[in-house]
This record gives structure tokens, sequence and C-alpha cells, in this order.
């Protein structure tokens, strides 16, 4: 008596044998797994205290109408960051900010404004000492112009209030930033040339001839390349954990919900790539196509840098993009101690990302 063809059973062998040949690929590993592992060795080694970046808030009710702040601001390399007050103290708890300044005018006669810092335990105390030399400057600088012989214009408050803090390093915002770029590279460029090339050599065409269904052939190419992709994402998350100490707040749990948005992300993104393999007209047109894909998220899907760096006019399409909300969830969950359920927000647009990318998929999606 024959038994009844198992379509699960094959299209389990197909992932294998997709999953061997992935491997067996230079490029696919060079983009999966080489290049973020560069990124993360590079800025791990270069920013494993936190960065340099002297970025100041005024506090609520802080005079701005004198010549002295008209002077802050103006300080080549001080930054100051007009945001709401929640987000202003949240950014102070990370590290983000070096201080919040107060600048109080005097009652009396002398000195003329008070100036005090507030700061946090996350804050690099060199980026505190730079900020303070730039302040005592400034004002060394007004006395001298403007009071020569007189007492000085303003004192700084030698006492600095500190509240808690967890220090937000580089690698805390580079490894979901590479993470991010290897789920989206594999999704876009591996799907999109795996199969244009089983077209091409009518692989896709053979497949036909065996009782396996059209079905579980895309679900074991797919299980192919998820498979290899979250082995590429655990290693770069163990990398940066064990050598980087990359934060991962609640332990295995956050290390288990990032392979979860890891999948959900990759899912997202091969979409994109079924869709660039099926407008592709012949094998050199994938890269342009994968790159007019890719590209943009790369660059402006907070990679490397916060999109808040960017112009006001361009940052509501960085917002879109479907990496920027991946990001913004493995970081919130990774640093800030958030879960998936959270995350409504990033994985809701990462769901109509999702369903538009498969609708467009399934029109234009080619056999042969």
């Amino acid at each position: 008596m024959s038994k009844s063809y198992s379509q699960f059973k094959a299209m389990l062998a197909i992932a294998k044998a997709g999953l061997i040949a992935i491997f067996k690929s230079p490029s696919a590993v060079a983009f999966s797994f080489a290049f973020p592992l560069i990124f993360i060795l590079v800025f791990g080694f270069l920013g494993g205290g936190g960065r340099i970046s002297i970025r100041v808030a005024l506090a609520p009710g802080a005079d701005t109408t004198n010549y002295l702040y008209g002077i802050i601001k103006t300080v080549p390399g001080l930054r100051i960051i007009e945001k709401p007050e929640a987000e202003i103290k949240e950014d102070l708890e990370k590290g983000r900010l070096t201080a919040i300044i107060s600048i109080q005018k005097n009652e009396n006669a002398s000195p003329a404004y008070f100036i005090n810092l507030k700061s946090s335990e996350a804050v690099n105390p060199q980026n505190l000492q730079v900020l303070r030399s730039i302040l005592e400057s400034i004002i060394k600088n007004i006395d001298h112009k403007k009071y020569p012989g007189a007492p000085t214009v303003a004192v700084i408050n030698n006492h600095i209030e500190k509240i808690p803090g967890r220090t937000y390093r580089t690698i805390d915002f580079i490894l979901p930033g590479q993470l991010g770029f290897s789920l989206l590279s594999a999704g876009v460029f591996g799907v999109a040339f795996l199969f244009f090339s089983l077209r091409q050599t009518l692989v896709l065409k053979r497949f036909f001839a065996t009782p396996v269904s059209r079905t579980f052939i895309v679900l074991g190419e797919g299980l192919s390349r998820v498979t290899f992709q979250l082995i590429t994402s655990i290693v770069i998350l163990l990398v940066g954990y064990y050598f980087f100490h990359f934060t991962l707040v609640h332990g295995w749990i956050t290390f288990i919900e990032l392979l979860v948005l890891s999948f959900i992300g990759l899912v997202v993104f091969m979409s994109l790539g079924f869709v660039v393999s099926g407008i592709a007209k012949n094998e050199s047109a994938i890269p342009p196509l994968a790159n007019i894909v890719t590209l943009p998220q790369f660059l402006l899907a907070g990679t490397f840098f916060p999109i808040d760096n960017f112009p006001a006019w361009l940052q509501p399409f960085c917002k879109i993009l479907p990496l920027t909300h991946l990001n913004d969830a493995m970081r919130n969950i990774a640093f800030e101690g958030a879960h998936l359920a959270d995350c409504g927000k990033q994985l809701g647009i990462l769901a109509i990302w999702a369903v538009v990318g498969y609708a467009l998929a399934v029109k234009t999606f080619k056999w042969e």
C-alpha cells in the first residue's frame, strides 16, 4: 500500500537544501554576517564608553532673553535640544544629554546671572567637564570685553544636581541598527536573487513535475531564509552582549523578544524582496531595484544616528520607513525594558507594510 505524499516533509527538504545553498553563497554570508559585524566591531571599539557629544537643553523657565543665552546657542559643538520636558528628562537619564542648563537672573546687582547644571549618572564626566569649561570660557570673554575690572557677569554653581541614570553606550544604538540592516539586506537582496535564479534556471518549473504544491515550495525556500537569518541575529546579539556589553535589560527574555522581532522584520522585508524579484526583467536589474528599496532605509532609518539629526522636512519621510520602526522597537526592548506588547505602534506600522508588500508581491510574482 503506497504512503500518502507528505507536503510538510517536502517543504523541510526544500528548506534544508536552500539553507545549505545560502551558507555556500559568499554574498549572503557577507551581507548577513560580515558587514554588520564589522560595523559593530568598529563602533564597539570606538564607542565603548559612550560618545563625546555636548548636547544640552534649557530648564523650564530659564531666561532665554539675555545675551548670555544668545552667545551660548552660537557656540560650535554645543547643541541645544528642544523637546517636551518628559523627553528631555528621558534623554538625560540615558546620557543622551550632557546637562540641563538653568540661567536665572540675580535679583541683586552682582553677578547678573546664576547658572545651574542638572545632569545624570549616565553622563560621561568628561562631557560635563567640557561643558563647564565652555561656559566658563564664555563668561570670561564677556567679562573681558564688556566688564573689565568689574565683578563677573555670571557664576556657575559648583554643585551639579544628578539624577539616577543608566549609561546609553554607542553599541546600544548601533547594534539594533546593524541587525535591522542585516535583516533588510537578507529579506530584499536574498529573496530577490534567490527566486529570480530559481526561475531562470527552471528549478521552479521542475518543481511542478513533483507532487509538491506551490505554497509549500515558497514556504520551504522562505523557511531556509528565515532560519539562516535567525542564526545571524543570534550571532550578532551574542557578540554585542559578551564583547561590547550591549544592554539586554531583562536578560534572556529580552534576547528571545529580539529574536521574535527579528523574525517579524524579516517576514516584512521578504515581501519587498518578492516584489523586486517579480518586476526585475533580468538579473542585472535586481541590484539597482533592491538598492532603491534598501539604500534610503539604510541611510535614513536611524541605522547610524538618530533621525532627529536630519532636517525637519526630511524627518516625516524617515518615520514612515519600516526599518525605522523595527530599529525603534529593538532599541525600546533592548534598553528601555519594553516588551513586544508595548511596541504596538511599531508593530502596527510593520504590519501595514507587510500587507502592502505581500499584496504587491502576489501581483508581481512569477513562476517562470
